[in-house]
């Protein structure tokens, strides 16, 4: 088949103007992503992560509505003229720790208080205590790692002494320690009774490991120090306050966040473990960790009140971790597997 002269041209035409949008003549435009967009691009595309997030989110929420969601559940308190547990064994009646509809987890030996009213609530103080710690050590470790960083020098030496030595302590020891000294002070900063003690935790888990990011923010900040839009900043007449907090601040973001997912369950975890072992929260307030030490003189006789905390603790750190991890990827594009 031939084409007669000109009938190329003209079918050219028709063929470019046809992939032109709308036939007008006028390139298609180019829409540009920010970094932020193309990381939440590839957090969404890793469901696992998702999953993580999602889950996470439904725990922090379901914690710190704990009195809300009890008050509609309907189980702050039981009816004593229908006793829910044996006056003798001191253990729930029916299978499943006393399990119903009326207690979907059952209840707890001796008190016969609700599982999953007690597991809101400790959920709730989990939270409050890792989220404060991880914002403890982020104000130090940030601030601490941009001055050394950016300063270098004596004050970087100074600063990364301080983080060695204070990497070199038994935390658990020393918070064991700590917290039964402040135990016997009544008041101490304006602070008595839970306050006191939840300040303690918290100071403690915050103050020890705040080392942890500031080595992280440090070695980030040594490395961007030396990039050209400093230099520009530096040769603009920029000050060291506008250039940490306008040129380098903004590009360790991502590590910050990275670090707070993965640090929360880590101070979770710590304080579980001082209520566990008896110096972290005390009674009434409910923790974890107190239900988890609650439930290890029951376990062969009950063991859905063990079970019940266990899990939640595990998920919960769990859905964390994963978030954090996927986070992670999307923001280090050299971390993809």
């Amino acid at each position: 088949m031939t084409l007669a002269p000109g009938e190329f041209e003209g079918s050219l035409e028709v063929l470019v103007e046809e992939e032109r949008p709308g036939g007008d003549g006028t390139p298609p435009e180019i829409e540009g992503r920010s970094l932020g967009q193309l990381a939440w691009r590839t957090l969404k595309a890793d469901k696992v992560a998702m999953a993580g997030g999602v889950v996470a989110l439904l725990l922090i929420i379901a914690g710190f509505a704990a009195p809300l969601i009890t008050k509609a559940y309907g189980q702050n308190d039981h009816d004593p003229n229908y006793p829910l547990v044996d006056a003798g064994t001191q253990l729930p009646f029916g299978s499943f720790g006393g399990a119903s509809g009326s207690h979907w987890l059952g209840v707890t030996p001796v008190l016969g208080q609700d599982v999953l009213a007690q597991i809101l609530f400790g959920l709730r103080t989990s939270l409050i205590i890792g989220g404060l710690a991880t914002a403890l050590s982020l104000v130090f470790g940030v601030t601490f790692g941009l001055i050394g960083g950016y300063f270098r020098g004596f004050t970087d030496t100074v600063i990364s002494r301080i983080m060695d030595l204070l990497l070199s302590f038994p935390v658990l020891l020393f918070s064991i320690a700590l917290i039964t000294v402040f135990s016997l002070v009544h008041s101490f900063a304006g602070l008595s009774g839970t306050p006191l003690r939840f300040a303690i935790i918290i100071f403690v888990l915050g103050f020890f490991g705040f080392p942890y990011i500031g080595r992280i923010v440090r070695g980030q900040v040594l490395s961007l120090r030396e990039k050209e839009f400093v230099d520009a900043a530096r040769s603009l007449g920029a000050s060291n306050y506008r250039i940490i907090s306008r040129e380098i601040l903004p590009n360790v973001v991502g590590p910050i966040l990275v670090y707070t997912t993965l640090t929360v369950p880590n101070y979770i975890l710590g304080e579980a473990g001082l209520s566990f072992i008896g110096v972290g929260v005390q009674s009434p307030t409910v923790s974890l960790g107190g239900m988890l030490n609650d439930a290890a003189g029951f376990f062969q006789v009950d063991p859905m009140y063990l079970f019940a905390p266990g899990i939640t603790l595990f998920l919960l750190v769990l859905a964390f971790n994963l978030f954090g991890d996927g986070l992670r990827d999307a923001l280090d594009p050299r971390s993809r597997r």
